[in-house]
């Protein structure tokens, strides 16, 4: 498939592509050889073109480490979720009807954001594709600031990460009457969505994106409110609630020394099912981008597979994030299926992609990246603020950070992703490009307080980047410069 088939027409996508794994004999020793080019000048519109291209393939059985001298990376990007004050549902009620925004009395800091932003109000105009669909988790954070004795009152291990049911989640936001708490539409995946919707919200580079989200929430007044924060901000929410069903939330107690207790509720979101609507949708959907906190449920995992090969039938390309260390672990071959069979991009972080390759702590990112794209067309690994790579084809492009004086780094992996996905839209041809476009909106989104790249500053990323795109006479060759060494 042509890369320019990502364009922002309404033409169909083409059939499925091929890929294969390559000899292990390249694997083990990455070289010239594997580079895409037959001569010095080709350009990178051509390299980007000749990504995409992969064969079904079974996951490899064994996978062993590219020797690498390079030192421990330190942690890399997280992704979190936003902060925003919160409505009243510390006595956890369920009513079947869905409650809108204003009937919760809502404000938060999106609200000051929404004049500017232009949601759909119904059905009928929605448009007739999608340039990206996510399927992920949808859930109501829950944020509040508390001290050691609350924790300890309610019997909850500092710093650790906790599944509840839903008397214990009534329970804790009860506890909660009184303290400054506030509510999202929480998710590393909404975060992302969010950032690209507002980036390509305005037709700079390109007709408007249209950006939509799958998942399960309940019929109660939190699925309703996780819906209208998303349609505020030009993410189409498209799946029905389930009848009678909960809504999943995620409560995050932060103490005075910076450690986070949470505490998830998975509700109706571990129950994403594959349905005609869901296979509609992805359809008419050119970037189908699936949330890897998903791969921790059964069923789910089915429903996954089951979308990736409507995605591969009908042309689209499959993004995968890998959003957990520990997910990874528990689902390590369930992970790989669904990568070495369907995906076309990933996006992890330094560890993640370590541990996508059995790599000790000692490897080097660029390591990990170079060996995940002998298996992944497009890989995306954010090192924190050590920069990031892109792999393509056993090479790694080296992309350095963006300057900022970080104020909070939760979220800035969502956002890296979506400046990745933002380029490869307009049909941004040269990866360094690409890659300081998601560095810039990584650096704005940890200069501030929250997850969410505000209107305003996706606003001025967009236009500065199609003045920077336009401005140039000729695309830069991709050289032996450009490519990382070992």
């Amino acid at each position: 498939m042509s890369f320019s088939l990502l364009s922002l027409s309404s033409s169909s996508l083409s059939s499925p592509l091929t890929r294969k794994f390559p000899p292990f004999s390249e694997l083990s020793s990455p070289s010239s050889t594997l580079f895409p080019f037959s001569s010095p000048s080709s350009t990178t519109s051509l390299f980007i073109s000749s990504i995409f291209n992969r064969t079904t393939i079974h996951p490899p059985t064994s996978l062993f480490p590219i020797s690498s001298s390079s030192s421990n990376f330190s942690s890399s990007m997280s992704s979190g979720t936003d902060a925003t004050p919160s409505p009243d549902f510390s006595h956890d009620t369920t009513p079947s009807t869905s409650a809108t925004d204003d009937d919760l009395a809502v404000s938060d800091s999106d609200d000051d954001d929404a004049p500017q932003d232009h949601p759909s109000d119904s059905s009928s105009s929605l448009p007739d594709r999608w340039h990206v669909l996510g399927l992920g988790q949808a859930m109501v954070d829950f944020s509040g600031m508390v001290d050691d004795e609350f924790l300890e009152r309610l019997g909850l291990d500092k710093g650790t990460r906790k599944v509840v049911n839903h008397e214990e989640r009534g329970r804790v936001l009860r506890a909660m009457d009184g303290c400054s708490y506030k509510a999202a539409a929480g998710g590393s995946l909404s975060n992302t969505l969010v950032a690209l919707a507002r980036l390509g919200g305005q037709p700079i580079g390109g007709p408007s994106l249209n950006v939509a989200m799958a998942g399960s929430v309940g019929s109660d007044p939190l699925g309703g409110f996780y819906r209208s924060k998303l349609q505020r901000a030009n993410v189409n929410f498209l799946s029905a609630p389930v009848d009678d069903g909960t809504t999943g939330t995620v409560i995050v107690l932060t103490t005075p020394d910076a450690q986070r207790t949470m505490l998830a509720y998975q509700g109706m979101s571990s129950r994403v099912n594959y349905d005609p609507c869901l296979a509609s949708l992805i359809s008419k959907t050119s970037i189908l981008i699936v949330e890897g906190y998903l791969f921790e449920f059964p069923d789910t995992i089915k429903t996954i597979a089951m979308a990736c090969e409507e995605a591969r039938r009908c042309g689209a390309l499959v993004a995968i994030t890998a959003s957990d260390i520990t997910c990874i672990e528990r689902h390590y071959d369930d992970f790989w299926d669904i990568m070495a069979n369907y995906a076309d991009i990933i996006f992890a972080n330094s560890d993640e992609a370590r541990t996508f390759c059995h790599f000790s702590s000692k490897e080097s990112p660029i390591s990990a990246t170079r060996y995940l794209s002998h298996f992944v067309p497009f890989v995306s690994v954010t090192d924190g603020p050590k920069g990031s790579y892109i792999g393509v084809k056993g090479e790694a492009v080296y992309i350095p950070p963006s300057p900022c004086v970080p104020v909070d780094t939760c979220g800035a992996g969502d956002a890296y992703a979506s400046g990745i996905l933002y380029g490869l839209l307009r049909g941004v041809s040269d990866l360094r490009d690409m890659g300081a476009l998601a560095s810039k909106v990584a650096s704005v989104v940890v200069a501030q307080q929250g997850t969410r790249l505000r209107v305003q500053d996706a606003v001025k990323l967009a236009k500065s980047f199609a003045f920077h795109q336009k401005s140039s006479a000729v695309w830069s060759d991709v050289g032996s410069d450009q490519i990382s060494s070992l």
